[in-house]
């Protein structure tokens, strides 16, 4: 793969991560910009090595993207929190897996997709929050 496809598309990733991550540190999560960006750019470099691979030795590309799923998953469990009946991080920890996802996408050259799934994920951690805080008042 040329240099600058490879930059393109970790770019992306990045960018999209970054959006994430801002959303959640203007929220004061304790995952913001930099977990978010990174999470996505490690993806995307994952899923571009992954092609490499197969593009010189064969093999099956989604082999690694499921590792990346298992290994984000196991990161995602720490960041839960759980005392009693009251259990913290469950959003971030979700929203960290989706960035993970989405950093695959924009790595596999699906930009639109990156996109608008990166768009549904801020929406409904910064939309959605105003309707879940609604409901618990009620």
């Amino acid at each position: 793969m040329p240099y600058a496809e490879f930059t393109y598309r970790v770019l992306i990733a990045l960018l999209c991560g970054f959006a994430i991550g801002l959303e959640r540190q203007l929220n004061h999560k304790n995952a913001g910009i930099r977990t978010h960006s990174l999470v996505a750019l490690g993806s995307a470099i994952f899923v571009l090595l992954s092609y490499q691979i197969v593009e010189k030795s064969g093999g099956d590309i989604t082999r690694i993207v499921g590792q990346i799923v298992t290994g984000v998953g196991f990161i995602c469990a720490g960041v839960i929190i759980h005392q009693g009946t009251n259990i913290q991080g469950l959003t971030t920890s979700v929203t960290i897996w989706c960035t993970a996802a989405i950093g695959c996408v924009a790595g596999a050259g699906a930009f639109p997709e990156a996109f608008i799934a990166t768009g549904l994920v801020i929406f409904i951690n910064a939309v959605l929050l105003q309707l879940d805080n609604w409901i618990e008042k009620k």
